[in-house]
């Protein structure tokens, strides 16, 4: 039982700090989000999760996010790393609860997609009703301001519902694909 434990917290910390160095390799599509930007990390915190669970999964997440911090700080008032933890753990935990169930080829690809699905549905939620909003908060703007920001590098995004369309959605999916 000791000796379980001793290997789940190494496991957790050289995910964990594999998942922070993945982090640095890191692009924008400059297109799609004028914000965010897409790491390999999640590679590394789904590996976790399947080895080591959900609740594995989640720690290596947090390990990774507070690594940033600690190493990097933010650049966003820690609006991305907040998302970062929602999303990431939006695509992990349900991934490694379906492969723990169906411990197959079959299973693990399933549930990546079904993470992925229910990552996406939240990035949606996520980015409506609690990062934009409280970015827009800490920088004293509205949503207009926000809509300019996409608008200038996508004239096609020109209110809230094209944000998601062509914006959110579309940076999550690709998102998730290279992951």
């Amino acid at each position: 039982m000791k000796n379980e434990k001793v290997r789940h917290i190494a496991l957790v910390a050289i995910f964990g700090a594999v998942a922070f160095v993945l982090m640095f390799f890191s692009f924008n599509i400059p297109f799609l989000s004028p914000f965010a930007e897409i790491d390999l990390s999640a590679v590394m915190e789904l590996m976790g999760g399947f080895l080591l669970g959900p609740i594995g999964g989640a720690e290596i997440i947090v390990l990774k996010v507070l690594l940033k911090l600690l190493f990097k700080g933010s650049s966003s008032m820690l609006t991305g790393e907040i998302q970062n933890i929602l999303l990431e753990m939006a695509f992990v935990i349900p991934a490694a609860i379906f492969y723990k169930k169906h411990k197959t080829k079959k299973g693990a690809i399933f549930g990546m997609v079904l993470g992925a699905f229910i990552s996406v549905i939240v990035s949606i939620f996520t980015n409506v009703y609690l990062i934009l909003p409280f970015y827009m908060k800490l920088y004293e703007m509205d949503w207009d301001a926000i809509i300019e920001i996409f608008t200038n590098i996508n004239p096609v995004i020109t209110n809230i519902p094209t944000i998601i369309i062509f914006s959110v959605v579309p940076f999550n999916v690709v998102s998730r694909v290279l992951t």
